[in-house]
């Protein structure tokens, strides 16, 4: 009976986060991964069982919004396989990574994303810009976050949406659908790179990527219609408290 709960609990859980993620292209591993933690669950458990919640994410939300005409697929493959080798990195990092310094880290990695999230509204795109100079930026950002994908099991739109936005020059909108199409390729590639070290639990994952494929459905239409200055503050709250969580249940504890 508890088994049942558990794994009940799973498919809410990947059903929230998906809805989430999908609606603000950062993927759902900034839900999933702090509360699989809390519950005890190992640094290399939460990011890996993650990243299969992350992959059927984000094949539900690509299939919503490539009908939506909101992805550009040429960016999105670019920076997709650009992000390969940072995801095989980070499966590697997990595994020297003790439990109090994986919580301090993604502790500061939900911090920047909650900045991100406040101040979505403010960031506006500017002419679109695929410069020699941002190409270079691109694959040093990509990189970057295939390691932060692999390694806390968040998919890397906390990196992939500004750099579009700020840097690329896309609209939000087309930023935030064409991060779940990249996100395919980085979760999918750390999602393989784990399963080789022997680290995700298929039932967990199973029930994880369930509830976050349908979450995505619902999360990509949801985006077209719900107000965006409510659940941004929702989210912010949310990830600062989290944050905060995770510091205070690193203190005291070996690095």
């Amino acid at each position: 009976m508890f088994v049942l709960f558990e794994y009940l609990g799973l498919l809410l859980l990947g059903f929230a986060a998906g809805i989430i993620g999908s609606m603000i292209g950062l993927g759902g591993g900034f839900v999933v991964v702090p509360i699989l933690t809390f519950f005890g669950f190992s640094p290399q458990l939460a990011a890996s069982n993650s990243l299969f919640a992350a992959f059927s994410n984000a094949v539900a939300s690509t299939a919503s919004y490539a009908k939506q005409r909101r992805i550009e697929y040429s960016l999105g493959l670019k920076l997709g396989l650009l992000s390969i080798p940072g995801t095989i990195l980070g499966a590697y990092i997990s595994d020297e990574i003790t439990s109090s310094l994986f919580k301090i880290l993604f502790g500061v990695v939900l911090l920047a994303s909650s900045l991100y999230i406040f101040s979505k509204r403010k960031i506006e795109p500017k002419t679109y810009n695929l410069s020699k100079q941002i190409m270079v930026l691109a694959i040093g950002a990509s990189f970057f976050a295939g390691i932060i994908s692999s390694l806390f099991g968040i998919g890397g739109g906390v990196v992939f949406v500004p750099l579009m936005v700020i840097a690329i020059g896309l609209s939000m909108k087309m930023a935030a659908a064409t991060s779940q199409f990249i996100l395919l390729f980085a979760s999918a590639s750390g999602m393989i790179a784990h399963t080789l070290l022997g680290h995700p639990d298929f039932y967990q994952a199973l029930f994880l990527s369930i509830g976050a494929f349908v979450g995505g459905l619902v999360g990509s239409r949801l985006s077209l219609q719900i107000e965006e200055k409510k659940l941004k503050i929702i989210v912010t709250v949310v990830l600062v408290i989290t944050a905060i969580k995770l510091f205070i249940d690193s203190m005291g504890a070996p690095f």
